[in-house]
């Protein structure tokens, strides 16, 4: 039985799926959601409300479904708590997932990491043995950094096995934050506005910008591969797309999904761009026989067909 922390979020409701697919048993952990995806309604797990940053409840979930082992993808709400909040949830959910995880025996906890703890390397393909900078530069590379490293001494202390995926950006349907171009274009194109939707905070969006954009139905394969692989060689895996894509590549891919669409982007880079060739190197996860489906214009005529059959994420 495998227990998916966050199973009802956007990357952990397409996990569940991908795992119930591949014919594994699977209990789901949310908080405050109420939403359940709909492609997950008529399918069979279970489903557990739980706050991880609280001491006891996670163990519990585990206790009573005799958990094999974890997928740990529980993150919290960008830019929405005060930083001894944001602090309390994310350490104290790592802690008490990991001992939930011992005390259950467990033999795997995988722990979402991300791309963004390749910040300051100056150019791609990020691999998982460069050395990376000590600081954090936003909240999310500081706890991803901090949940690596404190993530593999306690699996060295304790004989369960914590693998670290870093996890590329991700893009498709459950998404809800409207941080990333790609959601913004895509729900503009649903609703016939022009496009993309303004970013919550106000910054425009550029041609240029690069990333490693993996959609994320191929991010929740490539979770399921790493955690139910019999035997891991290496400790930390990327999960990406294995190239970049632009702001000018999502723009052309949304007039090829909703043709008449009006889409402006600033010309140029902005100061948000990962520099050159931010792709993440895949050599580790796909030697597990991982091989991203979805590029940018399939990729984009999925999410658009989702948002028009009616679905609000």
């Amino acid at each position: 039985m495998i227990l998916v922390t966050g199973g009802l979020g956007f990357i952990g409701s397409h996990t569940v799926a991908s795992l119930l697919k591949s014919g594994n048993d699977v209990v789901a952990t949310r908080y405050r959601s109420g939403r359940m995806p709909s492609f997950l309604a008529d399918k069979k797990f279970a489903i557990e409300t739980v706050d991880v940053a609280g001491p006891h409840a996670i163990i519990e979930v585990a206790r009573k479904h005799k958990i094999t082992s974890i997928i740990h993808l529980v993150v919290t709400p960008l830019g929405q708590l005060s930083p001894a909040e944001d602090y309390r949830l994310n350490m104290s959910g790592l802690i008490n997932v990991l001992e939930a995880g011992r005390i259950a025996g467990v033999k795997r906890i995988s722990i979402a990491s991300s791309s963004s703890i390749y910040g300051g390397v100056a150019s791609g393909p990020y691999r998982e043995d460069m050395p990376l900078r000590v600081q954090g530069a936003h909240p999310t590379e500081a706890f991803k950094k901090t949940f690596e490293v404190l993530g593999r001494h306690y699996g060295d202390r304790t004989g369960i096995e914590v693998v670290c995926l870093r996890i590329g950006n991700v893009w498709g349907p459950v998404y809800h934050s409207m941080n990333n171009l790609a959601s913004r274009l895509a729900h503009a194109a649903a609703k016939g506005q022009a496009a993309p939707l303004p970013r919550p905070n106000g910054r425009p969006d550029f041609a240029g910008d690069a990333l490693d954009a993996i959609y994320v139905k191929d991010c929740a394969e490539g979770i399921r591969l790493v955690h139910t692989a019999p035997k891991l060689d290496h400790a930390v895996y990327n999960i990406g797309g294995g190239r970049f894509a632009t702001g000018a590549d999502f723009a052309a891919a949304i007039k090829k999904a909703a043709p008449g669409i009006e889409v402006t982007l600033q010309p140029g880079s902005g100061p948000d761009n990962r520099g050159d060739n931010p792709v993440m190197d895949l050599s580790r996860v796909s030697a597990l026989g991982y091989r991203p489906v979805f590029g940018v214009d399939d990729g984009m005529a999925d999410y658009v067909a989702w948002l028009r059959a009616g679905n609000a994420f």
